[in-house]
């Protein structure tokens, strides 16, 4: 999974969002590392949509344009804590190592 769709599913699992609040909510939980564009957002969730990862919960107009709100569904929710929990291994990979194999490690692959 990349990470913005991983930011994406991320910001949506308090509460339904509008795309304009999964963007800065996802810029937050990111600490700014995922700066989404309008037309990048929209993309993923038609993408999320077809997956049955999200769906439009509301759907109103508010001043002349149209604004869905998004939720997780129950297969989103398992796949944000599946990549998680992939993520988290893969951390821990190094994270179980002291700095000085890093280093070593380094030095043989140089």
């Amino acid at each position: 999974m990349r990470e913005p769709t991983f930011f994406i599913l991320a910001a949506l699992q308090d509460e339904p969002l509008h795309g304009y609040a999964i963007v800065k909510r996802a810029e937050e939980l990111s600490a700014g590392r995922v700066r989404l564009m309008a037309g990048t957002l929209y993309a993923a969730l038609d993408r999320l949509t077809n997956e049955e990862m999200v769906r439009v919960a509301e759907e109103s107009v508010v001043n002349g344009r149209a604004r869905r709100t998004y939720e997780l569904t129950d297969r989103g929710v398992s796949a944000l804590r599946e990549e998680a929990e992939r993520m988290a291994a893969a951390a821990q990979v190094v994270r179980g190592r002291s700095v000085r194999s890093v280093a070593t490690a380094r030095t043989v692959l140089a």
